[in-house]
């Protein structure tokens, strides 16, 4: 794909939150950053994070770019609207948020305690259904909606559920499993 040496791409150790890493010189050695985000304008720097099932996000600016992993905590934490406002404050023009593979309501039976918590937050449209008719997160609508409300007119959904998909990993559907890794580098 003619990447850099994955030892100069900056991983995250990811804590379902909402921090955004700021990576502003060329990473050397892996350096291990704490947080659910990372944004770059440095030309070159390979910017990554895992999922299993949560949602994997780019979020493409003029001048710079954020890698993003949003999973239900990080979604409530702001995980989203922290990174836009991240690149915003280096007056960088938003262009587009690109949703990888995640888990589907279909397959994502959630509690209706932190489902309410959610649907107050990123609205009604997060309530989904599980193909058993149990309560379900709609992960893509909340990503969507944390989306729209950060004021990202242009959102594209890869429209993958990993959880039906042999070529994906799921954590829901096989307990223990790999990740996936969204890879993202501006040139």
């Amino acid at each position: 794909m003619g990447l850099s040496d994955p030892s100069g791409w900056q991983f995250l150790d990811q804590v379902h939150g909402g921090e955004v890493v700021e990576v502003d010189r060329p990473n050397k050695g892996m350096a291990v950053r704490f947080g659910d985000a990372a944004v770059t304008a440095t030309a070159g720097q390979v910017l990554a994070v895992l999922t299993a099932d949560c949602a994997p996000v780019v979020i493409v600016g003029d001048s710079a770019f954020a890698v993003v992993h949003a999973g239900w905590k990080g979604l409530l934490a702001g995980v989203v609207a922290n990174s836009v406002n991240t690149l915003r404050s280096r007056g960088v023009n938003i262009r587009q948020a690109v949703l990888g593979p995640c888990i589907h309501p279909i397959n994502y039976e959630f509690g209706l305690n932190d489902l309410k918590l959610l649907a107050k937050t990123l609205g009604n449209e997060v309530i989904g259904t599980t193909s058993s008719g149990a309560p379900a997160l709609d992960l893509p609508s909340a990503v969507r909606s944390a989306v729209a409300a950060a004021r990202v007119e242009s959102f594209t959904d890869v429209g993958i559920c990993t959880a039906s998909s042999a070529d994906h990993f799921s954590f829901r559907r096989d307990g223990v499993t790999g990740r996936q890794a969204l890879v993202a580098v501006m040139e």
